[in-house]
This record gives structure tokens, sequence and C-alpha cells, in this order.
């Protein structure tokens, strides 16, 4: 059981991080290509909107065929995609086959996580899922600080064609450990259901779930707006480490450094505690806020590293709070489809939160934009509140 349980996460890992190569290298090389912060913003935009705008596609898909099959085909599609990037821009080369690379995966990572999200109750059924949720938010959260070290290194030294190369190695690395688990574990998992009815029932049902089931529209909300404000500082991060604040890559690469520290101590701390989901949701959405008031008003690397690693570490937090409560309220049969759609209001904020980057016009504004959205979730969550009030109906008593 422990072998199997460390091909499926290496799977995972080695998925997660090719994919987080390819994010983040994006408005790197368009930053370093141009020197301007606003066509990176712009480039982040494009690359994370396909995959966002596919999440309900995807998430039926998940409930009508086997994850395990919709799992290869998105590392074989993309090692494919990867592939057929570099050979254009081997014959015409153009900045633009790196963004075009990264979007069209992105339409297949997508399809991957949805499968692993569905697959993920049925593998750990016996195991606590704030903690089954903590450990794969772990997988996560190291893949997304691990990406732009990975990226930004090796874009320095040989060029974004390389960061390519590597991504479509960890894609391949990914469909192996996969394709071992599936053969040495004893998961046993649900029959695909044919689609019944009109071809709009599953959207219908996404949508109707969405709407009545009680306390999902806040988890929602909740969680479009604090992604807000994890994209902004996810897509400035480069041009204020080393723009702003005149440091080189190697500070750039301190600050992902202390950020994986920083995420691996929230997530060792949340995934061993006996706090309550009311109380974690609470915490992290706190912290969260408070990274965020410090990254915009400080003007010194040093307190920009401590608020970045907060927003960081508590976001991956905040992110075990939401999978754990949605697990918690969604209908099994449903729960593909249903999370697909959740999952585009959530992320539908994150090319809008490169959308608005790319509005600054310079480096030195950025601050101001990262303090206006810190005081605009700030708002929203006193309005809609955490309170044991409302999580009473999202969350059932435990024995």
């Amino acid at each position: 059981m422990k072998s199997s349980v460390l091909l499926f996460f290496g799977s995972m890992f080695g998925s997660r991080l090719g994919d987080q190569l390819l994010l983040f290298v994006v408005p790197l090389v368009v930053f370093k290509t141009t020197g301007s912060v606003a066509l990176s913003g712009l480039a982040f935009a494009a690359e994370t909107l396909p995959r966002v705008l596919f999440f309900p596609v995807c998430g039926i898909l998940a409930d009508r065929f086997s994850p395990v099959t919709l799992v290869r085909i998105s590392q074989a599609g993309r090692s494919l995609v990867c592939a057929t990037g570099l050979l254009g821009q081997y014959f015409m080369p153009h900045v633009g086959w790196i963004v075009g690379i990264a979007a069209v995966s992105g339409l297949l990572t997508t399809q991957g996580f949805m499968a692993r999200e569905v697959m993920l109750p049925q593998i750990f059924k016996n195991v606590a899922f704030t903690k089954v949720q903590s450990y794969a938010q772990s997988v996560d959260q190291v893949c997304i600080v691990l990406g732009p070290v990975i990226a930004a290194a090796l874009f320095n030294l040989f060029g974004w064609e390389v960061v390519v190369v590597m991504s479509a190695a960890l894609f391949v690395s990914a469909d192996v450990f996969i394709s071992i688990w599936r053969r040495v574990s004893d998961v046993t998992l649900k029959e695909s259901k044919p689609l019944e009815g009109h071809w709009t029932q599953p959207f219908r049902t996404a949508l109707n779930h969405l709407f009545f089931l009680p306390g999902l529209k806040r988890i929602v909300a909740l969680t479009a707006m604090v992604n807000l404000v994890f994209g902004v500082t996810l897509a400035t991060s480069a041009s204020m480490v080393t723009g702003l604040y005149e440091q080189s890559e190697e500070f750039y690469a301190l600050l992902q450094s202390v950020g994986a520290v920083a995420t691996f101590g929230v997530l060792l701390v949340t995934g061993m505690s006996r706090l309550k989901l009311t109380q974690i949701g609470l915490i992290s959405y706190t912290g969260l806020v408070i990274g965020a008031v410090i990254t915009g008003f400080t003007t010194s690397y040093w307190v920009y590293l401590l608020g970045y690693s907060l927003v960081l570490g508590f976001d991956s937090m905040f992110n075990v709070y939401i999978r754990s409560a949605r697990q918690k309220i969604i209908p099994a049969q449903d729960y593909g489809k249903t999370v697909g759609v959740i999952i585009l209001f959530n992320n539908i904020t994150l090319p809008i939160s490169g959308l608005l980057v790319g509005l600054v016009t310079s480096v030195e504004y950025t601050g101001w934009l990262v303090l206006v959205l810190a005081g605009l979730i700030t708002v929203l969550g006193l309005a809609l509140s955490l309170s044991s009030s409302q999580v009473a109906q999202t969350e059932p008593n435990e024995a």
C-alpha cells in the first residue's frame, strides 16, 4: 500500500511540476524579452484562460470515463504538445511558441487535474479527507514554488527550449508512474456511467448543486477572491524582485525557496493538527490577507519575502479547507461535473489577475494593486463571514 501511494503521488508530482515549469516560464520569458510587466501579465492571462474555461467539460468527462485513462491521455498529450512546439520554434523562431505550448498544455492539465480529483476520495476513502488534501496540496505547492526556481535557472542558462524539454520528460515520467501504480494497486474505482438525458443535463445538475447546496456559493466566492490575490502575486513576483527591488535571479530563487519552506510548514501543521474545518478556513484566509498587505506596502525585498511566503503558505492551507468542505457537500456521483463548474468560477480570476497586471503601467504600481485587492477580499470575507453558524450548514457533526 505504501509503495502504491508513493507511485500515485510521484505521478502527481511529475505532472504538476512539468505544468508549473511551463506556466511560470511564460511571464518570465516575456518580461525578459520585452521588459514590459504589462505584456508579461497579458501572457499570463493568455496561458491560463483556456485551462480555466475547460474545467466544466473536463469534470463531465471525469464522471463518464476511466479517470486513469484520462490522466494518461493528459500526460501523453502534453508531451506531444511540447515536442510539436519545439519543432515549430526550430523552423520559425518566435516567443509566441512558448505561450502556445503553455496554453494548449493547460487544457490537458485541466483534464488530468479533474481526473485525479475524482480519484482521491476513492483511493483514500478510509483516511480523513483533510489529511489527504494536505498531502495532495503539499505536492501541488511544492511544484508551485519549485517551478519558478527551476524555470528561471534553466531559462537563464540555456533558454526556454530546455525548460520545455524538461517539462516533456516530467510528463513522460508521470505517465510511467501512474501506469505502474495501476498495475500494483488494489484500489477499485467506481464504474463510469453513460450519459442520460439531454447533453446539457450534466451542466444543469452542476449548476443546480452550485446554487442550492447549502454553503457552496460562499465557498466559491471566497475562493475566487483568494485566487485573484494569489494570481497577481505570482504573475508579478519575477518583475518585483528583478525590477522593483533590482535583485538578481539568485534572490528570486531564494524567494521561492523560502516560500517552499513556509508552505511545507503550514501544510505540516494543518495535516497534524486537530483543527476543525471552520478554523482551518478562518486562519488561512486571515493569514493570506495579512501576507498580501505586507507585499503591497513594503519597499524592502526582505519584507516582501515575508509577505510572499505568507501568501503561498496560507493559500495552500485555504485550498485544504475548500477541497475538504466541498467534498462534504457534493454528492459523490456528481462530484466531477460539479467541481468542474465550481473550479471554473474559482479560477476565472486567475486570467483576470493577469489582465489587471497588464493594466499596470509600471512595476512600481503593482504594490497598490495588491493592496486594493487585499482590501477587497477583506470586505468580502467579512460580508460572507466564516462564522460557525454558516459553516455548520456545510459541515456535518463528526462522531
